[in-house]
């Protein structure tokens, strides 16, 4: 496994639970007891962000789990990540199941015992009650969440647009000439703490 450290931020593995050996952990990320992160996968706390993984959390193969200074991202107990899935500055609650290829965004709250299926995305500052179950492909946009087919874009993009990606993730007006200028500028200070990082 690869263990990165930055600053003062390292991560913390229980003694009772595994990385794979081609595994990345990388800054403030702290893993329970008998939890387990498969091959491939990569948890990354970037500068000022923290990733908390409950006690017998499963993340599987090729699952990206990040953190960023303004979204920090926390599972809960007995919480099953599935392969290639992306979770970003999210609290996941307890007993909760992320399929294959789900994407769940910053600010999301997944309520627990809920289900994510197969490519379900969860939308940024969603929230999903206890229980609830996103369907295969669907997309579960606002707060309380609106769970809808991926064919009802125009609906899903009325409801997404008030959310403002770009502000909430980046503080970048989305209206500025240059946005993309100003969040790629901002991201590349940001993520620049990586040349400092030690194995």
């Amino acid at each position: 496994m690869t263990i990165l450290s930055y600053a003062e931020h390292s991560p913390s593995i229980d003694a009772e639970a595994w990385v794979a050996p081609d595994a990345t952990v990388y800054g403030d990320v702290v893993i329970g007891t008998g939890s387990r992160v498969m091959h491939g996968a990569r948890l990354v706390a970037e500068a000022g962000g923290s990733i908390r993984i409950g006690r017998n959390c499963i993340v599987l193969e090729n699952a990206v789990i990040r953190a960023t200074g303004r979204h920090p991202c926390r599972l809960g107990d007995h919480c099953v990540v599935g392969p290639n899935s992306h979770v970003v500055g999210a609290v996941i609650e307890d007993e909760v199941f992320i399929a294959t290829g789900a994407a769940i965004f910053h600010g999301a709250q997944i309520g627990r015992g809920s289900e994510v299926r197969i490519n379900g995305v969860v939308h940024l500052r969603t929230r999903l009650e206890p229980g609830t179950t996103v369907p295969i492909g669907w997309v579960a946009v606002g707060n309380p969440a609106q769970i809808l087919p991926p064919d009802q874009h125009e609906t899903i993009w009325s409801l997404q647009k008030p959310l403002d990606f770009p502000g909430f993730v980046y503080g970048v007006d989305r209206n500025l000439p240059n946005v993309m200028q100003e969040i790629t500028t901002g991201l590349s200070t940001a993520l620049g703490v990586h040349r400092t990082e030690a194995v």
